[in-house]
């Protein structure tokens, strides 16, 4: 009986997200104003997961109305073209659409960093295949911050396997690329597969970034990951640039 149960245990049977119809009458016929706290609770929370997968249904939608059927479809996205030091790291992914995905696939930028970390790896479960593209500070100098994030992109495509049949891109076209591929405005936004690529950029680049604060453990890089915030400006004026600074982007070069 419900009832009989402590405020504790009853936030316990609700953490699942999976009530049954007789807890929920149960929820709903209780007295207690802490149990009505915690219905309320879970009544939002439920809705909250709906709005979620309605989104995330949509994004699917996107995808499968950019590919024909039985072909292989990839997403794109690139993580790090911002910052001041570390590499352009670019993902591609390609999902499988028959099996069941977590909805929680959304936009890198709008998840907490536990979210992406929860997703990362429940993505990385179930994908037919992912590749990471990882280029350089010193290639980024020498050849720019756009040919490189196309560099990185090439090489996340091209350790695919199956190799994709149509290439959905955020944000950008790759030109003379073997495979068809379209530029998607805000991409992270509308494709699940190009969300899923901006996650495992994201997540892959900012591990990397929280390994060189080991190194360089008064950049503060596990904070900013490199970008270019007040305190992350502050520090290369005190302290110099390190081999993972890009040398040519502002902010950075004038301190060399």
């Amino acid at each position: 009986m419900i009832k009989e149960k402590s405020i504790a245990e009853i936030k316990e049977l609700l953490s699942g997200l999976e009530a049954s119809n007789e807890l929920m009458d149960s929820l709903r016929k209780d007295h207690r104003k802490g149990v009505h706290q915690l219905f309320n609770r879970y009544l939002k929370q439920l809705k909250i997961a709906d709005s979620e997968r309605a989104r995330f249904s949509r994004m699917l939608d996107f995808d499968l109305n950019n590919v024909s059927e039985h072909n292989v479809l990839a997403g794109v996205d690139e993580a790090g073209r911002g910052p001041l030091a570390g590499p352009v790291i670019a993902a591609a992914v390609i999902l499988p659409y028959g099996q069941k995905l977590p909805y929680q696939i959304n936009d890198s930028k709008q998840m907490t960093p536990s979210l992406r970390e929860m997703v990362f790896s429940e993505i990385k479960d179930c994908l037919l295949d992912y590749g990471v593209g990882i280029v350089e500070p010193d290639i980024i100098d020498e050849i720019n911050i756009y040919q490189a994030t196309v560099l990185a992109m090439r090489k996340a495509i091209g350790s695919l396997n199956p190799k994709p049949d149509r290439i959905l891109i955020d944000g950008l076209s790759i030109p003379a690329l073997d495979i068809p591929n379209r530029k998607v405005i805000n991409g992270d936004q509308k494709s699940a597969a190009v969300a899923a690529a901006s996650i495992i950029a994201k997540v892959t680049r900012d591990r990397l970034m929280t390994e060189y604060a080991r190194v360089y453990p008064e950049y503060g890089f596990d904070k900013h990951f490199g970008y270019p915030t007040k305190a992350h400006r502050e520090v290369i004026i005190k302290e110099g640039v390190t081999p993972i600074h890009r040398r040519t982007f502002s902010g950075v070069r004038e301190c060399i």
